[in-house]
């Protein structure tokens, strides 16, 4: 393999499985054949490389051993399994469902398969955009989440690499990643979201920075509601700049949920294509191996474009704004028809005082790093 080449995690069965979680059918098949369309996998830059599923060692490399081994029994008969499915978060958001144990299995091994290459230096960037669901703890589901494929593709790359940043652009707190290794101080989880009353999950607030070896290893900037490009952009660069002097990374992961998007329905805010386009080219520029995650994002035609967008901005190629009518999901795109996502009138909250308090208060935080 040549290392230079971008690799792209695609397997049929991955995206079937990511097809079936609560709330997203066909969301994955969407973000692949928008992909497809515009032809962006036949440039030599890319890689296509097959996943392989996760084995049970590798799932119990951070998920207890009792919920690995309850989702292989819940729902058969005569299995044994005795505890309330609630009890591990199996409730309306992550519900039980048929085979849940291959499911685990398979979406996780999207993510171990991307940073075993990232290990073995077949490639300095690895994608997979059938990733990124950072909300599942140790022994629960959580968040539309079963499985933290995150934190499993970090265990993989701690093999390699002595220190490793994790970036999360999701519009939601990446809580179960900064619970994973809260009392790290070889992992800093830096993380950009909505805090407000009542948004899901209430958590990472900026005086939110880890435990014990891990103090000052958690890094939260947490928005209020309405979020736009400028003052994202400007308090990523700011931030990104002050942890990158202060923590010397060898290996860099990223969340790039799609739910900060104008037109989530979930998120409500007011990002766009350029937000997180800008916000990857400054972590490109550090020329480290990165893995690149998808995650959250409920209006499936710009979860789409993003990924596809991000695609094209990781391999420095230019893409035609005009949605490409092969696109087997064509009218989904509608009414405009076009890759790009303008910002709305949605006001943006955080003012200028806000975000300086943000950036003041980080900035004093790095100085307590090593």
């Amino acid at each position: 393999m040549n290392i230079n080449r971008i690799i792209y995690i695609y397997k049929k069965s991955l995206v079937q499985e990511c097809n079936r979680l609560p709330g997203m059918p066909k969301r994955a098949s969407m973000v692949q054949d928008l992909i497809n369309s515009y032809n962006l996998l036949l440039d030599d830059r890319f890689l296509v490389v097959q996943s392989a599923d996760a084995t049970d060692n590798e799932l119990k490399s951070f998920h207890s051993t009792a919920y690995i081994e309850y989702l292989k029994n819940v729902g058969k008969t005569d299995s044994g399994a005795t505890e309330d499915p609630e009890y591990f978060g199996l409730t309306d958001e992550c519900p039980v469902l048929p085979n849940n144990d291959v499911l685990v299995k398979i979406i996780a091994g999207g993510s171990i398969s991307a940073a075993k290459l990232l290990v073995a230096k077949k490639c300095n960037i690895a994608i997979n955009w059938f990733g990124g669901w950072h909300h599942a703890q140790r022994d629960s589901a959580e968040g539309f989440c079963y499985v933290n494929d995150v934190v499993l593709a970090i265990q993989i790359l701690r093999k390699s690499f002595e220190r490793i940043l994790y970036v999360d652009l999701d519009i939601h707190h990446g809580n179960g990643v900064q619970n994973a290794f809260e009392y790290s101080n070889k992992i800093l989880t830096l993380s950009f979201h909505q805090k407000t009353a009542g948004f899901y999950p209430g958590t990472g607030g900026l005086e939110d920075i880890g435990c014990g070896e891990g103090k000052y290893y958690s890094v939260n900037v947490p928005f209020l509601e309405g979020i736009g490009h400028e003052n994202y952009t400007k308090v990523f660069k700011e931030v990104f700049k002050c942890v990158l002097a202060s923590f010397p990374a060898k290996a860099i992961v990223v969340q790039c949920g799609a739910d900060g998007l104008n037109g989530d329905p979930i998120g409500r805010c007011n990002l766009t294509l350029e937000t997180y386009g800008d916000c990857v080219k400054e972590i490109l520029k550090c020329d480290l191996p990165t893995l690149f995650l998808g995650g959250g994002g409920y209006n499936f035609a710009n979860a789409s474009r993003l990924w596809t967008y991000l695609t094209a901005v990781i391999a420095n190629i230019h893409l035609d704004n005009d949605i490409p009518d092969e696109s087997e999901y064509f009218p989904e795109y509608g009414p405009s028809y076009e890759l790009e996502i303008p910002q709305g009138l949605q006001k943006d909250m955080n003012s200028k005082a806000y975000i300086e308090d943000i950036l003041n208060a980080i900035k004093s935080h790095c100085t307590y790093l090593k």
